[in-house]
């Protein structure tokens, strides 16, 4: 099976690389990614895409881009879940869909 992705857009925030505890770097980003299509009023819509990008990649991000940087992401999809409880003691399990940047490319316009 084939799991690639390849996205370009602008980043919503500035880059912030983490350290875990075990010494890796992560840094999570979001991109906003145009629709290829104007919707009914002619306007372009615009998906926000959730992205980690790991040690050299989180690094190279955080050093040359800052918010509003056009960036290209090549990377895989992955999915989790995750438990959240409720103060009335009731949970609920979310599903996220992510993508693990395993490139990035620097574009300038």
């Amino acid at each position: 099976m084939l799991n690639n992705v390849i996205l370009v857009g602008r980043l919503v925030n500035d880059p912030e690389v983490k350290t875990l505890e075990n010494g890796t770097s992560v840094a999570s980003i979001t991109l906003a990614v145009m629709k290829g299509f104007k919707n009914q009023n002619g306007e372009t819509e615009v998906d926000f895409i959730k992205c980690s990008l790991w040690e050299g990649v989180a690094t190279a991000a955080s050093s040359f881009c800052k918010k509003g940087s056009i960036i290209g992401v090549k990377g895989r999809l992955a999915s989790r879940d995750y438990s959240i409880t409720f103060e009335n003691g009731e949970s609920k399990t979310i599903k996220t869909i992510e993508v693990i940047g395993e490139r990035i490319s620097f574009i300038k316009i």
